[in-house]
């Protein structure tokens, strides 16, 4: 229903996931409808940012890679798989500090701000996420991203094909710290030469850099519990807010409403609106990460279960289980030997349990909670309409 509202950002309704189709699942999303119909937003407008966001990194990047170039020539491939990471993605997080500043241009002095420059200001979040999804694939030993190889692994392949000295993978995580954090400078410097006033630059960077910190913070966490640290659904809840959730929806929408210079009122309503829906977009890419189809999200649908992640899933799978079933999670997950018949008896572990249920039940009532806040927002109508339509299309994505 929603690829034809939002090409390019969201397929079906109903994502194609591994297994049986729930019907808990099926009955709380048909109840979600009728609560809140299918919201509409013109494809041109989509198209229109997508391709300007294109535009604004392919600029900045190709400007970089003459930078890099005059440097030395075996500086390309860095530049070249920051290109790779910032060509894929849906984005999300420019679209939602885009119609963040949309619906509040009007509300302060930001108003006279140029649409262009904005969208080049907003892009800078593409850097952002680039390096975030370097540096979890090397602490999670991820080995593919978007159907490519994560970024360590390509480097460390490009080390073998050149036949370079020493090790190969140490060369291939070295080379994706740097990337990561080459992009994370980028973001900054996008951020800062977009053409947004001095005003409104000055009232982003206060967002801009409680964003980077909570990211960043929200990866140590992650180490944290995958080590035993933050017990519980409350502790999975608590990385996947600030690993995720927060610079997915709510900061990127107080970006945009701090570069139009809005009110207490409406930044308040941005964390109505973001605390709930990024919960429920970090929550859709956890169920996806283990039912997931890995011809649409381009990854392994084993590889949450092989890196041992620490979900809100595994936790209330973990909380439900028999002896059993606690014995086969304390076996197999994070067990790199495991075989695919393991990781089918985990995914049916979770099911079992109704863990998996549980969490579709929570995705539908947060962005329920979202969407209202959406409704109530003192926003423009084109952009809640466009903020309701991206709320749908950010928790039933399929990839």
């Amino acid at each position: 229903m929603f690829g034809s509202i939002l090409p390019g950002l969201a397929g079906p309704a109903r994502p194609e996931l591994r297994g049986d189709t729930d019907r808990v699942t099926t009955r709380t999303r048909q109840a979600a409808a009728v609560a809140h119909p299918a919201p509409s937003l013109a494809a041109a407008d989509l198209d229109r940012l997508h391709a300007a966001v294109q535009a604004a990194l392919t600029e900045f990047l190709d400007r970089q890679r003459t930078t890099l170039a005059g440097m030395a020539a075996g500086l390309a491939p860095v530049v070249d798989e920051v290109a790779a990471l910032a060509a894929g993605g849906k984005r999300l997080r420019p679209s939602f500090a885009y119609w963040g500043w949309r619906g509040a241009r009007d509300t302060g002095p930001g108003s006279g701000e140029d649409d262009a420059a904005v969208l080049r200001a907003v892009s800078a979040l593409e850097f952002v996420h680039a390096s975030a999804l370097v540096h979890d694939d090397v602490m999670d030993g991820a080995v593919t991203r978007r159907g490519r190889p994560a970024t360590h692994i390509g480097f460390a392949a490009r080390h073998a094909a050149d036949a370079l000295h020493g090790d190969g993978d140490l060369f291939g995580t070295g080379a994706a710290i740097l990337v990561g954090d080459l992009a994370l400078v980028w973001s900054d410097e996008l951020l800062r030469c977009s053409g947004i006033s001095e005003g409104a630059l000055s009232r982003a960077r206060a967002v801009w850099d409680t964003m980077r910190t909570e990211v960043t913070a929200g990866q140590y966490l992650d180490l944290l519990r995958a080590a035993g640290g933050l017990p519980g659904p409350e502790g999975a809840l608590t990385v996947a807010r600030y690993k995720s959730a927060g610079y997915t929806v709510q900061r990127p929408l107080q970006l945009g409403v701090a570069i139009a210079g809005a009110g207490p009122r409406v930044v308040e309503a941005t964390t109505a609106i973001g605390l709930p829906l990024g919960e429920a977009f970090q929550l859709r890419d956890d169920v996806l990460g283990v039912f997931g189809d890995p011809t649409v999200t381009g990854k392994s649908a084993d590889d949450d279960l092989r890196e041992g992640k620490q979900t809100l899933l595994i936790a209330w799978a973990e909380e439900a289980a028999d002896a059993a079933g606690r014995r086969l999670l304390d076996e197999l997950l994070g067990n790199a030997a495991a075989r695919e018949e393991d990781f089918q008896a985990l995914r049916g572990l979770i099911e079992d349990t109704g863990a998996r249920d549980r969490v579709e039940q929570r995705i539908a009532q947060s962005t329920a909670r979202a969407r209202t806040a959406i409704a109530d927002a003192p926003l423009s109508h084109d952009a809640k309409a466009a903020l309701d339509a991206l709320a749908v299309a950010a928790t039933s994505r399929t990839a």
